[in-house]
């Protein structure tokens, strides 16, 4: 039997302090199979981001267990987490979190260096490639524009072949058009390396193309179901 590459039960997490402390997510049980598109829908404060983070180990729920890849998260130290993070998961955020006084290239290695992977340039380097940016591999965040940026994140998100990426609403910065652009690099890139990819999301159209839409609501999931797509591609 293939482990899920994500698996949360009954995960609760709860953030800030004293009479300001809010329960953000309530009882979260969720099963993602490998290679599965999932995108998580939900108004403003419902939990969507917090849920990702913790697929990410970026988030530690108060109880509960997250296995990521066949490994729990909850129980792992933040060293190991770090490690593992960099070799098995790939995060793209709305906000690029870029280093700004670092090159593109420098960005997009980070994550190989920092897990002692010897090529990190090279690797890096071919990845910008893949994104359409070999032509801006000295320039810095500064000197690109936010769809550069975005594409620098993705391919740092991407250079270690992660068998997750979880993107967190990545054209919320952008406009339509470059939005649309990176969208579909997204999906592009994804399925060429045979990934899991978590989506964040207000789009209900871009929702419907993935594999699966989960809404949430309050802090709770309140429905978990195939995409229109999916359905359309299981009854063909």
């Amino acid at each position: 039997m293939v482990d899920p590459a994500i698996r949360l039960e009954n995960v609760n997490l709860a953030l800030g302090s004293g009479e300001a402390r809010t329960q953000i997510l309530k009882d979260i049980c969720l099963n993602v199979a490998p290679g599965e598109t999932l995108a998580l829908l939900g108004p403003s404060g419902s939990g969507k981001s917090t849920l990702l983070m913790t697929m990410a180990g970026l988030e530690a729920p108060d109880s509960g267990a997250i296995w990521i890849a066949g490994r729990r998260l909850d129980q792992v130290g933040e060293d190991d987490l770090a490690r593992f993070r960099g070799a098995h998961i790939g995060v793209v955020f709305q906000a690029f979190h870029l280093i700004q006084t670092l090159t593109a290239l420098e960005n997009v290695a980070i994550p190989l260096e920092l897990n002692g992977v010897p090529d990190a340039f090279p690797r890096a380097r071919k990845a910008l490639t893949q994104v359409g940016l070999e032509g801006r591999v000295k320039h810095y965040p500064a000197q690109m524009s936010g769809g550069e940026q975005q594409r620098v994140a993705l391919a740092r998100a991407l250079v270690a072949r992660p068998a997750l990426l979880l993107a967190d609403e990545p054209t919320g910065n952008l406009d339509q058009s470059v939005g649309a652009e990176i969208i579909e690099l997204i999906f592009a890139l994804n399925r060429a390396q045979g990934a899991t990819l978590a989506l964040v999301t207000h789009d209900e159209a871009l929702a419907r193309r993935c594999d699966r839409i989960v809404r949430l609501r309050n802090g709770r999931i309140e429905s978990d179901s195939a995409s229109v797509a999916d359905r359309a591609h299981a009854d063909a």
